[in-house]
């Protein structure tokens, strides 16, 4: 670490006095690029090659480690299928999972609001407790902190983790290779809308429920059965989103077929009827790989085997390395480009 300097930071974009934050800029999309490439980065990221990845990689005598860390600000606190708990014990296993590590150890830190119900609070760390086994992790250290009402919205939940990384396994946004096909392990846009289906009581005749859930198993059993150069879980900004950032950090042409994308009916008719777009919504229990193509088909039967990738398909493959984009074969036979989340399209949903 003694490459680390920080001194003479300057922020490539002039910032204007009247700039402030707006709720896009946590979406994961255009605006939160924006916020990293014009603030965090040039600040804070000097000693981090891989921070557009979904956790750094660090080295101690010899072994390679993933650390991350994640903030869960989800309203409403409980909804069809999980509850902010899970939703933080899952988020962060599965972004150690995402650089090929085991994931180890995590802590939590909560940030409680005064007059928070003890009976809302203990169903919470009852179900962090739940996740954390399912995972195979352990809860190492925590803090607690408690706001005066009004200074939060009932609870926050930070949670960091550190895994380890096995000899010769070298996951990372920026390895996609001419050539790789694209699985995605099941359908999108689950999480997003069970949330907004909670928190405004829309009332879908069809049970719709959060797909959020530890990968670190799958991704164990995928690395087994072949060789796979990028894992993402596409969360804030979908499918769409985190499909660019792989393009971008890897300068390459990623080519998807709209109708291979699995997507339930329940979630097309409620994207539909509310104007959104399932590649843009948000998912916490799906992962999105690159493939060496002649390992695909042992890679895909084995995610088939495992709960949460019995519904693995390919939807794509990387087609060149001249441009960095996405675009995608439409359902009537042409083709259009793919682009990041442009705003904020469901806030709080992770």
């Amino acid at each position: 670490m003694d490459d680390l300097n920080f001194e003479g930071y300057t922020c490539p974009l002039p910032i204007r006095p009247t700039e402030t934050v707006i709720l896009g800029h946590g979406s994961g999309g255009t605006l939160s690029r924006d916020l990293l490439n014009r603030l965090f980065l040039p600040a804070l990221g000097k000693a981090a090659p891989r921070a557009l990845d979904d956790s750094a990689v660090v080295v101690m005598d010899g072994q390679r480690y993933a650390l991350t860390t994640d903030s869960h600000v989800v309203s409403p606190l409980f909804f069809p299928g999980g509850d902010i708990g899970r939703l933080a014990i899952c988020g962060t296993v599965n972004d150690l999972a995402m650089s090929g590590a085991t994931p180890v150890a995590l802590t939590c830190g909560f940030v409680l609001e005064e007059g928070l119900s003890f009976n809302i609070l203990q169903q919470v760390v009852k179900s962090m407790q739940d996740a954390a086994k399912e995972a195979g992790v352990y809860i190492a250290a925590g803090d607690t902190k408690v706001v005066q009402k009004g200074g939060a919205d009932k609870l926050f939940i930070n949670t960091s983790g550190i895994g380890k990384i096995p000899d010769g396994i070298n996951i990372s946004g920026s390895n996609a290779k001419e050539g790789d096909v694209i699985i995605i392990s099941g359908t999108i846009g689950d999480h997003g809308i069970a949330v907004l289906s909670a928190r405004e009581d829309l009332g879908f005749e069809t049970a719709l429920e959060s797909d959020v859930a530890p990968l670190n198993h799958l991704v164990q059993a995928m690395m087994n059965a072949g060789e796979i150069h990028v894992l993402r879980d596409p969360t804030r900004g979908g499918l769409a989103t985190s499909l660019v950032e792989i393009a971008e950090q890897s300068h390459v042409t990623i080519e998807i077929d709209e109708q291979a994308l699995p997507v339930r009916p329940a979630v097309k008719a409620a994207c539909e009827m509310l104007g959104f777009d399932p590649l843009y919504v948000a998912n916490e229990g799906k992962l999105v790989a690159f493939v060496k193509e002649s390992n695909v088909e042992k890679v895909l039967d084995v995610m088939k085997k495992i709960n949460y990738g019995a519904d693995a398909t390919i939807i794509g493959r990387v087609i060149g390395i001249e441009k960095s984009r996405v675009r995608m074969r439409t359902a009537i036979g042409g083709t259009r480009l793919v682009d990041m989340l442009p705003g904020e399209m469901l806030p709080r949903i992770c």
